[in-house]
């Protein structure tokens, strides 16, 4: 028994004595257990360069975390497992992280690079006065396409897509809003409307647009086109960058009928343990060239109008992905139009792909 008790006596020993060492390790690099930030964001959305200078800058540890969608990134949240300081959901979502009560609100007072937000991207429908959210990117949904394999042709409409020289060339992406939306502007109607007649409407000609169709798809869509697996694709328009970076011969546009104008944005969950070092983090990554360099990485469009000076003039000039306002402006942001008309909309979606052959 005396033997078994020095056991345990050495084990609880060494284990304090290994706690003291990763204490004293952390305390020598400036962090304790209370001067961490924990991270919640999309996958490959940060440069990592800049993680490493805000803890050199303020000796905040962050703990950084992804995920892939924003319904599971609210579920997390939702739960309360892990203590998240920072999330970066999309635009329609944090509509529902409001009504549900996980967001706290900014205190603006502790932003002050906040002046540098371009105001086009400020007040908008998803968060007046910007109570909640501070734009953190922004892009659209457009086509890709090859005029070199369509012959010099040009597309600006969602109508260009229904010719029958397309048959069997045109990459989908596997998202029903973006879709059925597609859909609903082709005819002249919101993305947003939820009009059953309309939705019908939007259903059936896409189902006349299915032979042109090659496939439905998801990330490797950038991979099919740049390898001219397929002349056309509808898209968002940081993948499309990204595709055209490894194919010159392909071209970006927004639609004439109007499209989606997407908006993703930090905010500070109700999870949240280190408010102050919250703040300071977006406050961070509002500085112009911290903004600036994370959209060099990124590849998506800043909404930081500062930071633009510091960017390569080719990128911020190229109105594919930095649209003057005459576009951004018919342009709509998507609405939380409720599970009932969403589930409508899925269903549609469901029905438009099982024509496929």
């Amino acid at each position: 028994m005396k033997k078994l008790l020095q056991f345990f006596l050495t084990i609880v020993i060494v284990s304090a004595a290994l706690l003291m060492v990763n204490a004293n390790l952390n305390s020598s690099q400036g962090y304790s257990g209370g001067n961490t930030l924990t991270v919640y964001n999309w996958g490959d959305y940060i440069d990592p360069d800049l993680i490493k200078k805000f803890e050199k800058e303020t000796g905040i540890k962050v703990i950084y975390e992804t995920f892939d969608s924003n319904e599971a990134m609210m579920t997390k949240i939702e739960q309360g497992g892990t203590n998240y300081d920072i999330a970066i959901p999309s635009d329609y979502t944090i509509v529902k992280m409001v009504k549900k009560g996980l967001l706290v609100p900014l205190d603006h007072s502790k932003l002050p690079n906040l002046v540098h937000i371009d105001q086009r991207f400020m007040d908008l429908s998803f968060d007046p006065g910007n109570k909640y959210s501070i734009p953190y990117f922004w892009g659209t949904a457009g086509i890709v396409y090859n005029p070199k394999m369509l012959g010099g042709k040009k597309i600006t409409s969602w109508n260009d897509l229904w010719d029958p020289e397309l048959k069997n060339q045109i990459l989908l992406v596997d998202s029903a809003r973006e879709v059925i939306g597609m859909g609903l502007n082709s005819l002249g109607y919101s993305l947003n409307d939820t009009n059953k007649q309309h939705l019908l409407a939007a259903k059936k000609k896409l189902d006349s647009l299915m032979p042109n169709v090659k496939a439905i798809v998801g990330d490797e869509i950038k991979i099919l086109l740049a390898n001219e697996e397929a002349a056309v694709g509808f898209t968002w328009s940081g993948e499309a960058s990204e595709t055209i970076s490894n194919n010159e011969d392909l071209d970006y546009v927004v639609p004439k009928e109007g499209s989606n104008v997407w908006f993703d944005n930090m905010v500070i969950p109700k999870t949240v343990k280190n408010i102050e070092g919250a703040h300071k983090f977006i406050n961070f990554m509002l500085d112009p060239k911290n903004a600036a360099k994370n959209a060099e990485y990124v590849g998506y469009s800043t909404p930081n109008k500062k930071a633009l000076s510091y960017m390569p003039k080719d990128v911020v000039k190229d109105k594919r992905f930095y649209p003057a306002p005459e576009l951004t402006d018919k342009l709509e942001v998507y609405e939380d139009l409720g599970k009932k008309n969403i589930a409508y909309f899925n269903e549609l979606f469901l029905e438009f792909k099982m024509h496929q052959d």
